[in-house]
């Protein structure tokens, strides 16, 4: 995806459009019903979509283990001006184009250009009530009311799959043109499969309200067989090695690989979960993280926690600071660790090449560079094929909707492989991968048939379906790195993975059941009326308090 042409094209678009009849009186830099082009308009959410779902993915991320989560205390981790960018982005730049493309789109026989910006639409209003609970939707986007009052969640989750259902009749009617989108090429089947997953997704995340009407309808979605099913199928952003005017690189890539390094702190607990937790390394390891070195430090002005013992109230086994990975390389924190920034932004471990266009680990522990690895030619993992059959193995242990679940944890995890090793080879890096598995004499397969029978296994030897959920969820959060939204989601959902690594600090706070809402809403609209705490669950979340932590 190459930002530069995209942005570019847009600009042109605009002004070629209109040139031979621009009214002096209008403003020519604004986007109207009358000089706005469909393709470079869907260009232009296309693009800040991707950054919304960065944006949101982000704090996803931190709050369930996948990062770093840089605060002491969960209350001090986000403040209502964190997230004013996702709040702007969403309303202000993507759901008021999404509203005038569908407007054009109408006016001119372009149906699969108003189906794609309903899906964009129903991904995003759903996102902001999975993080803010009740926000603004049937006054939003109303030009002389600047004051909106927000909707019920539940009504705007049904309004989401409304979207959805319009989608997907949108992809078979009849079109003066296709779009060439970024995500399938104009390819409408794809495009069906990906609106009803993300159905899926929103039946699943809200089935603790109303569970008999979500099994029924996730059931109606099983039969019609027109899920994601394949790696072709996935939904995905793809970024490009472009690195100037403007940055088109994956933005974890390009906020860490430079000279003096830097960016997120990975996560102990995750690194662990994935490289020691069932004895062997999961095989997706050396693609999600890249070590600096293949030794972490002794020295404790690079890392004060060298010295410490493990806090009282972690349990037995949990890992900390570095635990067993001394002698590995592998350099990150402790969950809600917020010691400072020593001099260790070229020492501590970095996105690998999957999802963000870094390196492979292949044991050189070389220091980040600017332009290394896949340079950047990442992916945002929005909807991938082995979502699909965990969700679905989720439904199957809960709502008992059809499919073995069983099968279906195979059948995601096998997908999830073959996700990261498909994109790695794809990339400039591809030939690193090879070559390191050529000489350290490693077969693909058979590693991934040696996990694949580790976690069957921990399968078959669960209890209970509270047991066996427990298993499918935490190989879903493995599977899940670089998408914080369906993290955060299922962990408030369901609790799962257990036995997380608790806080450095015995009392951190309650959890962040949904954020604050954002300043840029708080202050400006006079309906608005700013949250008290960040305990108050969304509305599918009917978990009781202390829920998670």
């Amino acid at each position: 995806m190459l930002k530069y042409i995209k942005v570019f094209s847009l600009s042109i678009g605009l002004v070629l459009f209109n040139s031979c009849k621009l009214d002096l009186l209008d403003n020519p830099n604004a986007v109207t019903l009358s000089n706005a082009s469909p393709d470079f308009l869907l260009n232009r959410i296309q693009l800040d979509f991707a950054a919304f779902f960065n944006q949101a993915s982000d704090p996803g991320m931190r709050l369930t283990r996948m990062l770093n989560q840089g605060a002491a205390v969960y209350a001090n981790a986000y403040t209502p001006q964190n997230l004013d960018g996702l709040w702007t982005n969403g309303y202000a730049n993507i759901l008021t184009d999404v509203k005038t493309l569908i407007e054009l789109s109408e006016r001119a026989n372009l149906p699969v250009h108003a189906g794609i910006a309903r899906v964009i639409r129903a991904y995003v209003m759903a996102t902001m009530v999975d993080f803010f609970g009740e926000v603004p939707f049937s006054e939003a986007l109303d030009a002389n009311n600047f004051n909106p009052k927000t909707d019920s969640g539940e009504s705007i989750y049904q309004a989401a799959i409304a979207d959805l259902d319009r989608a997907i009749a949108n992809f078979g009617a009849s079109a003066a043109s296709v779009p060439t989108d970024y995500f399938y090429r104009g390819n409408r089947d794809s495009w069906i499969r990906a609106a009803n997953t993300i159905k899926l997704k929103l039946l699943l995340t809200s089935r603790l309200v109303n569970p008999s009407a979500a099994t029924s309808s996730i059931n109606a979605l099983i039969s019609d067989n027109r899920l994601i099913s394949t790696g072709a199928q996935s939904m995905f952003f793809k970024y490009s090695s472009n690195l100037a005017n403007p940055d088109s690189r994956h933005p974890r890539y390009s906020g860490q690989y430079s000279p003096t390094g830097g960016g997120d702190y990975q996560s102990n607990f995750y690194m662990w979960t994935l490289v020691e937790s069932k004895g062997f390394p999961d095989p997706r390891a050396r693609f999600y993280f890249y070590r600096q070195v293949t030794r972490n430090t002794r020295d404790v002005n690079e890392l004060r926690c060298i010295n410490n013992q493990a806090p009282a109230h972690y349990p037995a086994g949990m890992p900390y600071c570095f635990g067993t990975f001394a002698d590995l390389g592998y350099w990150g924190r402790d969950h809600l660790s917020n010691e400072g920034i020593p001099p260790d932004g070229l020492r501590r471990t970095a996105w690998g090449l999957y999802p963000a266009g870094g390196r492979f680990d292949d044991d050189r522990g070389q220091p980040v560079a600017l332009i290394t690895g896949a340079q950047g030619a990442g992916i945002h993992p929005i909807m991938m094929s082995s979502f699909t059959d965990f969700m679905l193995a989720e439904a199957a242990l809960t709502l008992r909707t059809t499919g073995n679940p069983r099968a279906l944890l195979e059948s995601a995890i096998r997908k999830s492989m073959a996700d990261v090793r498909n994109y790695a080879l794809s990339t400039i890096e591809g030939s690193v991968v090879t070559a390191f598995e050529a000489a350290r004499g490693i077969n693909w397969e058979d590693e991934v048939n040696r996990y694949v029978t580790r976690v069957l296994a921990l399968y078959d030897a669960a209890t209970n379906d509270d047991q066996r959920l427990d298993v499918v969820l935490r190989e879903y959060w493995i599977a899940l790195y670089g998408n914080g939204i369906e993290a955060y989601n299922m962990y408030r959902r369901t609790g799962k993975p257990s036995n997380m690594q608790p806080a450095l600090e015995p009392n951190p706070g309650s959890f962040i059941r949904s954020f604050f809402y954002p300043a840029v809403f708080a202050n400006r609209n006079s309906n608005a009326v700013q949250k008290s705490n960040v305990e108050k669950p969304v509305f599918w979340d009917k978990n009781p308090a202390g829920f998670v932590r």
